[in-house]
C-alpha cells in the first residue's frame, strides 16, 4: 500500500517540482552552484536561470533606486538579493535585474557550451524564457580533437565556453530588446516597447556578461558567492552612488529623457542604441551634472565576439530563428526579398540597428539616441 500510495503522488510531486522551478526556486542539487565558480563551467546547471523583470530607471512612484548594498546574487531565487536602479559616475543608471539576467545565461551558456563542446557536438540549441524565438549555434573542430589528451580537451574546451556563454548571452539578451522595440509583449497585453533599449538596459546586459565571466574564474568562492563579490567590486569601479543620488539624477532629466509618473502614461525618448556594432565598445548614456560625479568619463565595454575562438582552432556561428507575431517587421529589414527565417547577429544586427537608429531619431530626435 505504501508504494502504492507514492506511486499515485508523483505526478503531483512532479508538477510541484516544475512550479518551483519555474518560479525560480532550486529543487535538486546543483553541479554548478555547490563547488567553486571555476568549477560551474563543467559542473553545469540543471535548469536555465529564472525569470526576472527589470525596473525603469524614470523617477516615478515606487521606483525602486538602490545604492551599493545589491545583497547576496542568488541563480535561483533568493530574499537575500537587492536589486533595483543604482546610478554610478562612470556606467550612468545600472539596472541590476538586467544584470543578473545576462549574467546567469552567461554561466548557463558557457556550461551548455562546454558539454557540446567535450561531446563533439557540431550544434545545439537555446531560447530564453521571456521569448519565443530559438537559438542555433554551429561549431567547427580542429582536425585533432578527439585525438587530444582528455585533460587538454578539457581545458580547451573551458577556454572556449567562456568565450561562447559571453557572446551567446549578450546576442540572445539585445534580440530581446530588438523584439521589443518592435512591439513584442512577453507578458499577455502588458507592453515592453518603453523599455526597449531605454538608456540603462544594453549597458546593463553588457555589465552581467563581463561580471559573469569574471566570476566563472573564481577558485575560491561558489558560483553565488563569485558573483555577488564580483558585481560589487565592479559597481565601486564604475562609483556607486546612494540611492538619494539615484533618485536625483533620474529626476533631473524627466520631462527631457522621459515624460510621465506612471507606467501607463511614461514615455521614454533617451534611448541608448550602442551595442558595440561599430567600434566593438558599449559606452553608457551618463545623467549631466550628478553631485558627486564631476568630471567622470564613461567607462565603456566591450561587446563580447566569437572572433578568438581561432586561436584554439575553433570557430562557431549563431543563428536566431524568431516565432514571435513581429518577426516579419525584423525580417524584412535584412531580407527585403522576403525570402529568409533567421537573423545572424553578426551580420545582420548592424543594419536592424541602424533602422532602429532611424526610427528612434524620427520619433525623439536625434539628440535623444545614445550610438
Amino acid at each position: 500500500m505504501k508504494n502504492a500510495y507514492i506511486s499515485r503522488r508523483w505526478p503531483l510531486l512532479g508538477l510541484i517540482a516544475l512550479g518551483l522551478a519555474g518560479a525560480g526556486c532550486q529543487v535538486l542539487p546543483e553541479k554548478g552552484l555547490t563547488g567553486s565558480a571555476d568549477d560551474a563551467v563543467s559542473g553545469g546547471f540543471i535548469s536555465p536561470p529564472r525569470l526576472r523583470y527589470g525596473a525603469t530607471a524614470c523617477a516615478i512612484p515606487r521606483a525602486p533606486f538602490i545604492g551599493g548594498d545589491l545583497g547576496e546574487h542568488g541563480y535561483h531565487f533568493r530574499l537575500s538579493e537587492k536589486n533595483g536602479i543604482a546610478y554610478t559616475c562612470r556606467g550612468g543608471h545600472i539596472d541590476t535585474m538586467h544584470v543578473r539576467i545576462a549574467a546567469d545565461w552567461t554561466a548557463y551558456l558557457a556550461a551548455r557550451s562546454y558539454r557540446h563542446l567535450m561531446r563533439g557536438d557540431r550544434s545545439f540549441s537555446y531560447k530564453m524564457l521571456a521569448d519565443r524565438s530559438r537559438h542555433y549555434v554551429q561549431i567547427s573542430y580542429p582536425a585533432n580533437w578527439q585525438s587530444l589528451p582528455p585533460e587538454r580537451r578539457r581545458a580547451i574546451a573551458r577556454e572556449v565556453a567562456l568565450v561562447m556563454g559571453p557572446y551567446l548571452a549578450y546576442t540572445m539578451v539585445t534580440w530581446h530588446e530588438i523584439l521589443t522595440w518592435h512591439g513584442f509583449r512577453s507578458v499577455g497585453l502588458v507592453g515592453e516597447y518603453q523599455s526597449a533599449f531605454s538608456w540603462e538596459d544594453g549597458y546593463s546586459n553588457l555589465l552581467g556578461t563581463i561580471v559573469a565571466a569574471r566570476a566563472l574564474r573564481d577558485t575560491e568562492h561558489s558560483y553565488n558567492e563569485a558573483m555577488t563579490i564580483a558585481l560589487a567590486d565592479e559597481m565601486r569601479k564604475l562609483g556607486v552612488q546612494p540611492a538619494d543620488v539615484c533618485e536625483r539624477a533620474s529626476e533631473s532629466v524627466k520631462g527631457k529623457w522621459y515624460t510621465g509618473n506612471t507606467g501607463m502614461f511614461l514615455r521614454i525618448r533617451k534611448r541608448n542604441l550602442d551595442i558595440g556594432c561599430d567600434d566593438g565598445f558599449v559606452t553608457p548614456s551618463l545623467v549631466p551634472d550628478v553631485p558627486g560625479c564631476t568630471g567622470a568619463v564613461p567607462a565603456s565595454y566591450p561587446a563580447p565576439t566569437l572572433d578568438i575562438l581561432w586561436m584554439h582552432g575553433f570557430s562557431a556561428s549563431v543563428e536566431t530563428e524568431p516565432h514571435e507575431w513581429e518577426k516579419g517587421k525584423i525580417l524584412r529589414i535584412v531580407y527585403p526579398g522576403g525570402r529568409g527565417t533567421r537573423i545572424r547577429p553578426a551580420d545582420h544586427f548592424a543594419p536592424i540597428m541602424a533602422h532602429i537608429r532611424q526610427d528612434a531619431a524620427r520619433k525623439y530626435g536625434a539628440e535623444y539616441i545614445s550610438d
